[in-house]
């Protein structure tokens, strides 16, 4: 019974030997690698600038044929501004040109720059002069013996006389004044004196009253400022008659001074 318990006890011994021979050993845990993440991407470089008209004009928009406009332009961001037609390429991003065109004309304005470029238009407006005025017609002058038998009066002398009375120096005064004016406008022509009779004494003796007649006028008129080269006398003595009545009334229209124009 003894030996039988010793060999169970052996049989369990040598049991749990192997089992804990068995066993695996168990040792430090291995080190874990852990990687490291992706660096993130470089950034996406900016955008590049475009091209911006901010101003584009015509100034003035509408001229006359001959005349100038100033082109005035302002851009950002542009590293070339060309305009057409006629103009091209401009040495300023902002700045004027003066233009003349012959016609109506629209003018392109394009901007360029790293980014794209930009265009905007303006027009100038050409209108043709107006024609000029008509020339005015030089003013037909009106004819001197008209304006002299219209502007002078006539003077009455009594029978028989050839003094100035008192009347007449009133109307030979205003005469005097008219000439002066006329004499100005007509610078050339000259004034006819002319000496009148009634009818009664003979032909040559109312040839020379008329005569004296006439040139009591004029020597009169002399003394008022009027040239002697502008008055000129003439007598027809009772040639030319106003009135043919055998009366007094008519005798005293005949006994005259008249005023003609050369």
């Amino acid at each position: 019974m003894r030996i039988k318990q010793l060999g169970l006890f052996a049989l369990a011994l040598s049991l749990a030997i192997s089992g804990a021979g068995c066993k695996k050993k168990v040792g430090a845990p291995a080190s874990v690698v852990v990687p490291k993440p992706d660096a993130p991407p470089p950034p996406p470089p900016p955008p590049l600038a475009k091209a911006m008209i901010t101003s584009f004009t015509a100034e003035p928009s509408t001229i006359e044929k001959g005349q100038s406009s100033s082109l005035r332009w302002a851009t950002t961001n542009a590293t070339k501004v060309t305009i057409t037609p006629n103009v091209g390429d401009m040495a300023q991003m902002n700045g004027s040109r003066s233009v003349s065109p012959g016609s109506t004309t629209t003018y392109t304005l394009v901007a360029e720059g790293p980014g794209g470029s930009a265009t905007q238009t303006a027009t100038v407006t050409v209108n043709d002069p107006p024609p000029p005025p008509p020339t005015p017609k030089a003013a037909v002058k009106e004819d001197f013996s008209s304006v002299i038998a219209r502007e002078l009066a006539d003077i009455s002398f009594d029978y028989d006389k050839s003094d100035v009375r008192e009347d007449a120096r009133g109307i030979l005064t205003r005469n005097a004044d008219k000439l002066k004016q006329l004499f100005a406008d007509y610078p050339t022509n000259v004034v006819t004196i002319e000496g009148h009779c009634d009818e009664r004494g003979s032909a040559e003796y109312n040839l020379g009253l008329g005569d004296r007649r006439a040139i009591a006028a004029k020597e009169f008129l002399q003394q008022l400022g009027i040239g002697a080269d502008r008055l000129r006398t003439v007598s027809y003595g009772k040639e030319r008659p106003q009135c043919t009545d055998a009366n007094e009334a008519c005798y005293a229209k005949n006994r005259r001074g008249h005023f003609s124009g050369n």
